[in-house]
């Protein structure tokens, strides 16, 4: 065996492994794959659907009152919801505030919600069929052509960019701490990639290409390893990924910048989920 051939299947076997704990935290319970309602709290005490209790927010707190009949109880605590509960979140925090439902009791949490400064809730019922009718996410066959080597230029400064997200009403920020920098084949001219930076130096990067609405979602995203000293950096778009916006509407995750594609069709990486249709 050459040792090109040993180094792929090595590549193939590590991708592979990726996979697998890809598709185990998608299933976990109350994950994005149990998302049934997004829903804007108003000012004065209102139900919202799918949970019970009144909730509402003065636009800085959030309220819910609830009586021992509604069955609610704190998700941290296990503690019996019984009069009124407050809770104060920043812009982008979420809280798993109560739960309720099933045999225990922990069927549906009850996540608290600050987006474009506003309150809203979304319910996370582990019955939902999209988790319990999950299978794994379509990908396209490993590709070793598609692990590409760039270069990583940070700017100066993190520049905060106006970006939209999935959700109409919500607007977000892209924290750009730099562009990662790339040639691929078929394209005469370098691509540029506005990333985020993740934990221990790791980069996101959110992009569009040609596959969008075809065989993928509108938009993907891939994390790129810290880049080396010298600024170079590898990019395997074989382990690029949907946002949870993917799998449910009820996710605010967060489109490319403006600007942020590849101009080719990257089969690699997650499809469409099973079922959704562009």
């Amino acid at each position: 065996m050459s040792t090109a051939t040993q180094a792929t299947e090595a590549q193939l076997e590590r991708w592979q492994r990726f996979r697998r704990s890809r598709n185990s935290a998608l299933a976990a319970e109350h994950g994005w794959l149990t998302l049934t309602s997004f829903q804007w709290l108003d000012s004065e005490p209102s139900t919202v659907d799918l949970a019970p209790g009144l909730w509402s927010t003065d636009g800085t707190t959030a309220t819910l009152t609830a009586t021992a009949s509604d069955g609610l109880t704190l998700v941290e605590t296990g503690e019996p919801v019984d009069g009124t509960l407050t809770a104060t979140l920043q812009d982008e925090e979420s809280l798993m505030w109560v739960q309720f439902g099933g045999d225990d009791g922990t069927q549906v949490v009850v996540e608290l919600a600050m987006r474009a400064g506003k309150y809203a809730v979304r319910t996370r019922d582990n019955s939902s069929p999209v988790l319990t009718e999950f299978e794994g996410v379509p990908t396209f066959d490993y590709k070793p052509d598609w692990v590409i080597e760039g270069r990583f230029e940070p700017y100066p400064e993190p520049v905060d960019v106006p970006i939209s997200t999935a959700n109409p009403l919500v607007e977000g920020v892209h924290r750009s701490v730099g562009e990662i920098v790339f040639r691929v084949p078929g394209l005469p001219h370098e691509v540029r990639l506005h990333a985020e930076e993740e934990k221990l130096g790791a980069l996101n990067v959110t992009f569009h290409d040609e596959t969008n609405g075809i065989t993928t979602d509108e938009w993907r995203k891939v994390f790129v390893p810290r880049p080396r000293p010298d600024g170079s950096v590898i990019i395997d778009f074989n382990r690029a990924i949907n946002y949870p916006s993917a799998f449910t509407p009820y996710g605010t995750c967060p489109m490319p910048v403006r600007g942020n594609s590849i101009d080719v069709a990257v089969e690699a990486g997650e499809k469409l989920p099973t079922g959704r249709i562009v």
